[in-house]
């Protein structure tokens, strides 16, 4: 149901042949997963159909897409197990050979592959615009096609998570082992950054990048928070001076790493791995979501009890702090 909150009402529905996993909105779209299918219909009053993508088995309803509007890009899950489908959805063509500029208004299917490859419209979700639930479905005449799909080895298991940043060029994933954290260029698919949570596994509860591209945040069922930088630090003495545990330095980038890193070409990947700079641990360490707040060393986490915190974390030496406890249910 999409609700109108300046009238206070409902005023439209979209309506599907399976369970709805989760839904995203951006300011002009809405993308809806099925267990098996992305589809994006137009955010308005009367909702049109405009892409269906098939997936693998996604029982986790992995998805995300760009927060800026003026980005287009989508991700979620391939058609074979671990792969990430990218595509740019303001990259769109009609068949005919005219440009979009409304958005896509047709169903369309990823293919395996890293090369960006048109796919064929395919869709079973109904769509209704009012409670007689009336089914709609583009011409094939007017069928547009998005014309890049970007296929991401990303991972040996089903993905469980992901995230992209505010302008589009990288996504971050997790598998459902859930112990490295992998982003890559949405445009090219190469990998920027391996990012260790842990060692055990984990069931990754949410990643998001923080509004300038620098730093990423991921909470897990284990009850904690984790910070990581993506860029190199001017200065990050400090921190290689106090504020690594025993057996790790600094990297270029302030996240921690094994003192055994210069064997790593004999040691397993482990002793390679980045750690995340700063973490800490949910008060009550039930589910919850991670993001950034308006202050650049900040993170607000929202829990399932209703329950809302804040905290903030020194730049070099990864100290956290809670500043404030909220309970609104």
């Amino acid at each position: 149901m999409l609700w109108d909150d300046a009238s206070s009402k409902i005023i439209a529905e979209l309506e599907f042949r399976s369970d709805v996993l989760n839904v995203h909105l951006q300011r002009d779209r809405i993308v809806v997963i099925l267990r098996n299918k992305c589809i994006v219909c137009s955010l308005e009053a009367k909702p049109r159909h405009l892409h269906a993508f098939e997936t693998c088995d996604n029982d986790r309803g992995a998805v995300a897409i760009s927060g800026s509007s003026d980005s287009g890009i989508l991700a979620f899950p391939g058609r074979q197990k671990g792969h990430i489908q990218i595509v740019d959805l303001h990259s769109c063509i009609n068949l005919a050979g005219t440009q979009d500029s409304a958005g896509p208004s047709a169903a369309a299917a990823g293919q395996p592959g890293i090369d960006a490859q048109r796919a064929r419209s395919r869709s079973r979700g109904s769509i209704s615009t009012d409670a007689r639930a009336l089914s709609t479905s583009p011409p094939a005449s007017s069928a547009i096609h998005p014309t890049n799909i970007n296929i991401i080895a990303a991972h040996a298991t089903s993905i469980s998570a992901l995230a992209v940043s505010a302008d589009g060029t990288m996504v971050a994933s997790a598998s459902e082992k859930g112990t490295l954290i992998r982003i890559f260029d949405t445009m090219s698919g190469r990998l920027l950054h391996e990012l260790r949570r842990g060692v055990d596994r984990a069931d990754i509860y949410s990643i998001a990048f923080s509004p300038d591209n620098t730093r990423l945040c991921v909470s897990s069922d284990k009850g904690t928070v984790h910070v990581f930088n993506l860029e190199a630090k001017q200065d990050h003495s400090q921190l290689a001076a106090g504020a690594s545990p025993a057996g790790a330095s600094a990297t270029a980038s302030g996240n921690r790493q094994s003192n055994l890193k210069f064997m790593k070409d004999l040691l397993p990947k482990y002793f390679s791995s980045e750690w995340s700079f700063a973490h800490f641990r949910i008060a009550n360490e039930v589910r919850c979501i991670c993001g950034f707040g308006s202050e650049r060393n900040s993170v607000i986490v929202l829990c399932a009890d209703g329950t809302a915190q804040k905290y903030s974390f020194d730049s070099y030496r990864g100290n956290c702090v809670r500043e404030w406890y909220r309970k609104f249910i």
